[in-house]
């Protein structure tokens, strides 16, 4: 029955919403023949904006889409024969459902027709390979990544990513290196690249440096404090020939918790493709109502006066997002990863992703009573977020199987 009513939904998609993306080009065809730039008005001319991956040479329109919380291979359907061609998945997403269902989707489409970028995580990450170094470091790593593949279906990717670093070292491992360039020249991935959700200028600039890695995807936002120096270090990179792919564009997806406020959506994708050097963004839209409102931005970038104000730009609001700045962690007496606790409380309240969230919180070294005895909490958020509040409340998921999410 779900079967059925997920392909009348998709059909009911393609037959309405479609249409007004076909009258301006953002259908496959188009989407490959799009001259590309930084902007364009929606009208009867329009094209989808197509942009150069860096020297990777890959031509991406500047709308993707990031499979992370999606699990309706309906909707993953639909993103691709609206035009979209560009997938992002992990190897640690939904236990590995993430990578089956995309394979599922793409069994018997052209292999021109989409592209593919999965991540492994480094020792930093994965709890699995800590303590491990030289060959035995590179077979494990190795062997996740063809787990991956096996899942997808497919001999290669279009991108291998270093997944999630948030330190400089943690892109400079030589082994990570060596390993990842191993696969590029086996073909098993064309390109290699770093993600990276905090201190990300530092992480991007030290990825340039190691002059091995293709690709950079990378938070950027409107929300974040340092984004002036985020545009900076982009542009560093783009200038050395590394492609970038932004991520964490939709900031929270909302303004409050109780998901009254949703944050302009449209706004937030325009906000983030206004800088040229971005050559794509990962929105990880799950329904066919969000693919068709992320989508239309496709061939129009332009952000209106009524865009600017619904970011509410230089206005002190908490919010979902946490940008992952670290400022809180010198006031926490009992040393709680309080950045990974607040982004754990975004996948649960903003993206509406409570196995994301418990699997996070669960990889974290945490006590059964985090916040312990403290009486008051001296950490303090640059973004205004009550911490102590927000850890309690997202804490509560390590009490609950994880079967039960299955």
């Amino acid at each position: 029955m779900t079967e059925k009513i997920n392909e009348l939904k998709r059909r009911t998609f393609l037959k309405q919403g479609l249409a007004g993306l076909a009258a301006v080009g953002a259908l496959p065809g188009a989407a490959r023949a799009g001259a590309g730039g930084t902007g364009g008005r929606a009208g009867a001319a329009a094209t989808p904006i197509v942009r150069t991956l860096g020297r990777t040479g890959l031509r991406i329109p500047v709308v993707s889409m990031g499979v992370m919380n999606a699990d309706n291979p309906a909707v993953v359907q639909a993103a691709l024969e609206a035009g979209i061609t560009f997938l992002d998945t992990a190897w640690g997403y939904q236990r590995g459902q993430n990578e089956k269902m995309i394979g599922q989707v793409v069994a018997g489409r052209a292999r021109d027709s989409f592209m593919i970028a999965t991540k492994i995580p480094g020792p930093n990450r994965d709890r699995s390979l800590q303590g491990l170094d030289g060959a035995p470091l590179e077979q494990a790593f190795l062997a996740k990544f063809d787990e991956s593949l096996g899942r997808l279906g497919l001999d290669h990717v279009e991108i291998l990513y270093l997944h999630n670093n948030s330190a400089p070292e943690h892109v400079q491992n030589p082994v990570i290196i060596g390993a990842l360039q191993k696969v590029k020249k086996a073909g098993k991935a064309r390109f290699v690249g770093i993600t990276t959700h905090s201190n990300e200028p530092a992480v991007i600039r030290a990825a340039v440096g190691t002059k091995g890695y293709d690709v950079i995807l990378t938070s950027y936002n409107f929300r974040q404090d340092h984004r002036d120096e985020m545009r900076q270090a982009v542009a560093e990179a783009a200038a050395a020939g590394l492609g970038v792919v932004a991520m964490k564009t939709q900031a929270g997806a909302y303004w409050d918790k109780e998901k009254q406020q949703p944050i302009n959506m449209k706004a937030a994708l325009k906000w983030v493709l206004n800088d040229p050097n971005v050559t794509t963004a990962i929105p990880g839209f799950t329904t066919f109502d969000q693919l068709k409102e992320d989508f239309s931005v496709v061939s129009d970038i332009t952000l209106t006066a009524q865009d600017l104000k619904d970011l509410r730009l230089g206005e002190t609001v908490a919010g979902l997002y946490c940008q992952q700045c670290g400022q809180c962690l010198a006031g926490c007496s009992k040393g709680l990863p309080i950045p990974d606790l607040m982004r754990g409380y975004m996948y649960a309240y903003g993206y509406r992703n409570l196995q994301a969230a418990h699997e996070l919180v669960g990889s974290l070294d945490l006590g059964a009573d985090p916040c312990g005895s403290c009486a008051a909490c001296r950490a303090v958020c640059a973004k205004g977020f009550d911490i102590a509040d927000r850890v309690k409340d997202i804490s509560r998921l390590r009490a609950v199987p994880g079967d039960f999410f299955a």
